[in-house]
């Protein structure tokens, strides 16, 4: 899922009620949220069509409890490299996306370079994945883990506001 950096998209009244059902459940029928919208579900399809075109919409992906497919473990890392240049930090970005353990990877301000969530089966796995992405990388200074207890509130959705 590729995340976006250019200005925020125009987005009308309809396009925000649409995003909104959308983000609850993707599934829902386009006839149904025209309906809900006060459009019809061609003009619905026609704004879903380019607010995934524009890359307003990312992706449509079905959400997994971790635990129900053998990955129990979520880890909060705390991750601080060695160098800034800027060809080491988009190696790290790119190792950091390349890895099917790391759910999401923020780079960060403060003391801390990247914030990674990782999900794993085992603190066995984990183990592996620190040696394959942090103790062989030199560019790593140091990080910080931050084992998960409960997971309270997990989502991806972005509260959506009316156009001013």
């Amino acid at each position: 899922m590729a995340v976006s950096k250019t200005a925020p998209a125009e987005l009308d009244r309809f396009d925000l009620a649409i995003l909104a059902i959308l983000q609850k459940d993707n599934t829902t029928p386009q006839r149904q949220i025209g309906e809900a919208v006060n459009l019809s579900a061609p003009a619905v399809q026609r704004r879903i069509k380019r607010m995934e075109e524009t890359g307003v919409i990312l992706s449509n992906v079905a959400v997994i409890d971790p635990a129900r497919v053998n990955q129990a473990l979520t880890i909060l890392v705390e991750v601080e490299v060695e160098s800034e240049q800027i060809e080491l930090l988009d190696a790290a970005k790119a190792a950091f996306s390349a890895a099917p353990e790391v759910q999401q990877c923020y780079y960060v301000t403060g003391d801390v370079d990247f914030m990674l969530v990782v999900i794993v089966p085992t603190m066995g796995d984990y183990e592996a994945f620190t040696r394959r992405m942090f103790f062989g990388n030199p560019n790593i200074r140091r990080f910080r883990t931050f084992v998960t207890m409960d997971r309270v509130k997990v989502g991806l959705s972005v509260p959506v506001e009316k156009p001013r």
